[in-house]
């Protein structure tokens, strides 16, 4: 078997094989928080609708992502660093998350709830095994089908609110476009984390650096699609001490946690098993609604939770040798 490298920080070189050994409680926890921290992200999204505008709010967060991450990661914008060699593969990383994907998720907020977005959303981990097949030859095992199976079946539970003919009378919204164009582009990005070039290395050895060189470009990407929001739109901001804190919240949460995290998950685990787990942001949604938005989660919400975490098992099953 051919070796891929992979990982975001500096990891060492490993198979499709390996990947499936490396479910280990750490790597779990790596994994679970970001989709707790997204699903936050979500809920508080939708909280500032009235307050912001989708791509303003998307701009706001990074800035102030930026600016933390300046005194622990600065030394990557220095005129010898070899981002700038590199700067064509940061830009499409950056398009792919920080500017495209989160500004598509404050998007899609404007026209659908929290928990549906993140539902359309979960469709992520088929995605992942339809790119790694097509554009990074990466086979798809049977056990890896039979969990994506298995955790698109909850997604489908819950979206259904548990009455299957619910799906025959499914009305979608422009929103719910937006986030499956989003978890394409997440997909893809995945992907690209997974197989970075050696001349990034020393970039991916920490991850404030790695999360830095891509927030530099994707500010760039930010403020060209708010340029845009604020002469093609009614943009608008409305300064209060509430959205000051959700822009806070957004910046230190679902940005510098959860990206960290999310790229030593992926490394350890692999790009396959990685988004399995995006696949419990509907349920701790649901749980974050019920609390902040009166969305009151239901019994198959718990069902969908055993029918995901049962997909995730299945497809981290070692290979046999």
């Amino acid at each position: 078997m051919k070796h891929a490298r992979l990982g975001v920080t500096g990891a060492m070189p490993c198979t499709v094989r390996d990947m499936h050994q490396r479910l280990t409680p750490a790597t779990i926890f790596f994994l679970v928080l970001p989709p707790l921290m997204w699903s936050g992200n979500a809920v508080v999204g939708r909280m500032v609708i009235g307050m912001v505008s989708p791509m303003t709010l998307n701009l706001l967060r990074w800035c102030v992502a930026f600016v933390l991450l300046l005194p622990m990661a600065g030394k990557v914008l220095g005129t010898s660093s070899p981002l700038w060699s590199q700067w064509r593969r940061f830009a499409a990383l950056s398009l792919l998350s920080i500017g495209g994907y989160n500004a598509m998720l404050y998007l899609a907020l404007h026209t659908s709830t929290a928990i549906n977005v993140t539902l359309v959303g979960a469709r992520t981990p088929v995605w992942m095994l339809l790119i790694g097949r097509l554009f990074f030859h990466q086979p798809i095992t049977a056990r890896q089908s039979a969990g994506a199976a298995l955790s698109i079946a909850g997604v489908l539970l819950v979206l259904s609110r548990g009455d299957w003919l619910v799906l025959a009378q499914l009305h979608l919204v422009p929103g719910d476009f937006y986030v499956l164009v989003a978890s394409i582009a997440w997909a893809l990005y995945s992907w690209m984390l997974a197989h970075p070039t050696p001349e990034s290395a020393s970039i991916r050895a920490e991850w404030s650096t790695f999360l830095l060189a891509q927030v530099v470009f994707g500010l760039a990407w930010s403020s060209l699609f708010t340029a845009g929001e604020w002469l093609l739109t009614p943009a608008h901001v409305d300064w209060s001490l509430a959205l000051l804190a959700a822009l806070a919240f957004i910046a230190v949460g679902p940005a510098l946690i959860a990206y960290g995290s999310f790229g030593a998950g992926l490394k350890r685990a692999g790009p396959q098993v990685a988004g399995l787990f995006i696949n419990l942001t509907p349920l701790f949604t649901a749980l974050l609604s019920s609390l902040f938005l009166g969305e009151v989660p239901q019994w198959f919400h718990a069902v969908a939770f055993i029918l995901i975490v049962a997909g995730i098992a299945l497809a981290s099953r070692p290979a046999p040798r």
